[in-house]
């Protein structure tokens, strides 16, 4: 495989500075190629005789198997931690059962340790660690000849430092050795430019026993009650028109890609069970369902990497470095309103394949953290993107019923099924097209009512052109 030129650029970096220092950090955007980068670097520590072993660790097994692929692949070896092997590719669980015999190879050989997604390992220091980045700490700080950390996203969310990474002064900000951001990723065609889709609706009632209150975004509705944002996911007309958008993007995608998937972020198993109906039973779409609790995840995520199903509706499985180049829209309905998790989602529809389209689309709500994380990435530009605002005049007319404890308390809708009858029919109005569903209502004595009366509004951010 052909390495690209910021590939190039950053192994031949790494190798002047490991004549200087043993630790290496490279920041390069979600689906940019970290891993070959990586591969190759360490194809050139073996044939220099610089190293004899390489030891990769990422946050999950399926990143560990696309590693192993990678590294095999590029090394013309195996790399599966097998007798003849050059190294293996372990998960940050499996640290803390490796034994003490595994660990002392770092002390009789020369091995390099790679760390994929580094931002998941807490601390500078045994008193602040996490359990990974204590076992980092411990077993590989000062012992490994080289070590290498990759990440998309250099940041923690709880603000915490990065086990093995240098700060500068006076902000405390990492320090990367090689830096390859979004705007060249896209300026070099290794990215496909992203598109991010802002809903909104201008005309919310909601009505709490005999109160009624009306608000004009959904920021405002947030702000200004209640009603919480995960409750908002979970609303079927919501999720009926998020997944709209994304259907039609992908149908219109799929004409010049015709292998083009869609990737559907749920917020827990049984809001991805709902939206699995929903694009199966109204939207008349293919589709697949992933989850931690499924015997084989990997081996479905490894199916639909290669097959034509439209969509995979996943609930925190299709995460950081899951390459399934095919993705190229995404409704994100999750709860989860970190900017870490904001660009590591966004990243799963930017990596780039033969296809014709190079344009990536995120559908998700206008909420405020939501909002601001769509400006960070535009802001990311080093001359400035492009904001485009634009409305759309479709119709809809929407209901929920539920009580106050369900406003206050999204659990209830995610862990308690059961609630959930159908009670009400509702239409979706999407131009020609007209999509009867039956939802369901909760009852309740003291309850909610929730209209969106207005139009859905969608705010596009157009990046980098």
């Amino acid at each position: 495989m052909k390495l690209r030129k910021w590939q190039i650029d950053c192994v031949q970096h790494a190798l002047q500075l490991y004549n200087e220092q043993q630790h290496f950090m490279c920041l390069a955007t979600p689906a940019a190629g970290k891993t070959l980068m990586a591969a190759e670097l360490s194809r050139c520590l073996l044939k220099s005789n610089k190293i004899d072993f390489i030891l990769c660790f990422s946050p999950s097994a399926e990143v560990s198997n696309s590693i192993r692929a990678t590294f095999s692949k590029r090394l013309g070896n195996e790399f599966n931690g097998m007798m003849g092997s050059i190294g293996n590719a372990l998960t940050y669980q499996s640290m803390a059962s490796l034994s003490p015999s595994f660990w002392r190879l770092l002390s009789s050989h020369r091995v390099m340790v790679i760390m994929d997604e580094v931002h998941h390992l807490k601390g500078h220091e045994f008193a602040t660690p996490n359990a990974w980045g204590e076992e980092v700490l411990t077993h590989i700080q000062n012992k490994a000849a080289y070590t290498l950390a990759l990440s998309g996203t250099p940041w923690r969310s709880d603000k915490a430092p990065i086990v093995l990474s240098k700060f500068t002064e006076p902000d405390n900000t990492i320090h990367c050795d090689f830096v390859y951001g979004l705007h060249n990723a896209i300026e070099d065609g290794v990215c496909r430019t992203p598109r991010i889709t802002l809903v909104d609706n201008d005309n919310i009632h909601l009505t709490e026993d005999i109160e009624s209150h009306t608000f004009n975004s959904i920021s405002a509705l947030l702000d200004g009650s209640s009603f919480n944002y995960s409750a908002l996911l979970h609303h079927p007309e919501v999720m009926l028109y998020l997944l709209s958008l994304g259907v039609n993007k992908l149908t219109e995608t799929r004409a010049l890609s015709p292998n083009a998937g869609g990737l559907v972020v749920a917020t827990s198993i049984q809001h991805a069970l709902r939206l699995y109906d929903m694009l199966v039973n109204d939207f008349g779409q293919s589709a697949c369902l992933v989850n931690s609790q499924m015997k084989h995840p990997s081996s479905i995520i490894e199916h639909f990497r290669f097959n034509d199903t439209q969509w995979i509706v996943s609930v925190g499985m299709i995460a950081e470095g899951t390459d399934i180049p095919r993705l190229q829209v995404c409704c994100h309905l999750s709860r989860i309103k970190t900017e870490m998790h904001y660009r590591q989602v966004l990243g799963r529809v930017l990596r780039v394949d033969d296809s014709r389209n190079k344009v990536a689309w995120l559908f998700t709500l206008a909420e405020p953290s939501l909002i601001q994380f769509a400006y960070n990435v535009d802001t990311d530009l080093p001359d400035g993107g492009s904001v485009v605002f634009e409305q759309n005049t479709q119709s809809i007319d929407l209901s929920i019923s539920s009580g106050s404890q369900h406003a206050n308390n999204p659990q209830n809708y995610e862990d308690k099924p059961e609630s959930f009858h159908v009670a009400n029919e509702v239409i979706l109005k999407l131009g020609p097209r007209e999509l009867q569903s039956k939802h369901c209502c909760v009852e309740e004595e003291a309850n909610y009512n929730l209209a969106m009366l207005g139009d859905f509004k969608q705010q596009i951010v157009r990046l980098f052109g």
